[in-house]
């Protein structure tokens, strides 16, 4: 059947006119009944083949994932210090015209001649005494070499100018002295007393992972032994333990290949085995093995990698692998601290710990131990 014709229904006796708008009305009611057919058509001749029907099979499009982590932000040691600095334009820390260090015309600068073994340092009065280099100890451990606008103390989370109470030891908050902004910082703690608490509660609220040596196995605070990171559960650091121990001196390399994983290591084996280029804070109370592990750290140039050291030093024996006669134990102690200041360590505070006697000696002018803060000023 063909299509209907746009011609006239009726013949018009009154002229063309009416003739003609009749036609085209007409015209217009058969183009509205095919204007749908010819939408169906060209719709179903743009549909892609079903590749069922031809074989073929079409590269599957790539789909857009949009991946959110519900981990919070890890905020660096200088964002949390600063507190709100983002909101101010002035931040909480800021390096002020009275910071500066004191540096000695004598002093070695580390990155020059590199490590080397630690060589005494001349007496005090050219010859033995027992009260010169005593004092000479007492005046090192008495005299901070660096001024601090702001500092966090023992056991504390926020950065404050001045201390009410002396702490027992102290963290140098400058800003130019903290792990960058996108550094997650690392913390040691070489500890059998389980006086480090306060350090480790300190390092974790900083968000820092937190590694406490132990080879005891026991520990101030909970944590997971071994060397596998705890999940994080929140904005702070995991404190993570390991049974090992710090070697006196650096082992002969047929005894480091023999020696157990639980073992005693050095600082730098320990860091390599971690996978750790630097330990931003470090915890050390070794029970008088200190003056033996710092000249390995100072002769193997390990203290370039630490930036903040805080360390008890003991007094009142000469302690392990050290002896002789008294004023050359005195001489050999301040050796050691000097080669501390050498590679770049500058003290920031001293406290003094309980009794009197140095080399079982009662002496009214020094004190049995101290708990000594260092900052690294050379990295």
């Amino acid at each position: 059947m063909g299509l209907p014709s746009c011609r006239p229904l009726v013949q018009s006796t009154s002229g063309g006119d009416a003739s003609t708008r009749v036609m085209w009305r007409r015209c217009q009611d058969v183009a509205l009944l095919l204007l749908p057919p010819l939408i169906l058509l060209v719709a179903f001749a743009r549909r892609p083949l079903d590749p069922a029907r031809t074989g073929k099979r079409e590269p599957e499009a790539a789909v857009a994932l949009s991946v959110m982590s519900i981990e919070p932000a890890r905020r660096s040691v200088r964002e949390r210090l600063r507190g709100h600095a983002s909101l101010t334009p002035n931040p909480l820390l800021q390096e002020v015209e009275g910071t500066h260090v004191y540096e000695d015309e004598n002093e070695l600068n580390w990155s020059e001649v590199g490590p080397r073994p630690l060589e005494l340092q001349p007496w005090a009065n050219d010859q033995p005494s027992f009260s010169a280099e005593l004092d000479r100890i007492v005046l090192y451990v008495n005299t901070p070499q660096i001024n601090c606008s702001r500092v966090v103390c023992s056991g504390e989370v926020e950065a404050i100018r001045h201390p009410v109470n002396s702490p027992s030891w102290l963290l140098c908050a400058e800003e130019w002295l903290l792990p960058l902004t996108n550094t997650i910082c690392v913390a040691y703690s070489f500890s059998m007393d389980s006086r480090d608490a306060d350090f480790l509660r300190t390092t974790s609220s900083f968000g820092c992972d937190v590694h406490r040596f132990d080879p005891s196995g026991g520990g101030a605070s909970s944590g997971r032994r071994g060397n596998t990171k705890a999940g994080r559960q929140d904005d702070t650091g995991v404190v993570i333990q390991h049974r090992t121990w710090l070697e006196l001196r650096a082992p002969a390399r047929k005894t480091r290949a023999r020696r157990r994983a639980s073992g005693p290591r050095t600082l730098a084996d320990i860091m390599a085995k971690l996978g750790h280029a630097t330990v931003h804070f470090l915890y050390a109370d070794l029970l008088s093995a200190e003056w033996r592990v710092f000249q390995n750290w100072i002769e193997a140039g390990t203290l370039q990698r630490v930036h903040h050291m805080v360390a008890r030093v003991h007094l009142e024996w000469a302690g392990f692998q050290v002896g002789g006669p008294e004023e050359q134990v005195l001489r050999y102690w301040f050796t050691v601290l000097r080669g501390l200041g050498d590679a770049g360590l500058k003290l920031v505070h001293s406290s003094g710990g309980d009794g009197q006697r140095v080399l079982k000696r009662y002496v009214g002018n020094a004190r049995g131990s101290y708990t000594l803060s260092w900052v690294n000023t050379r990295r």
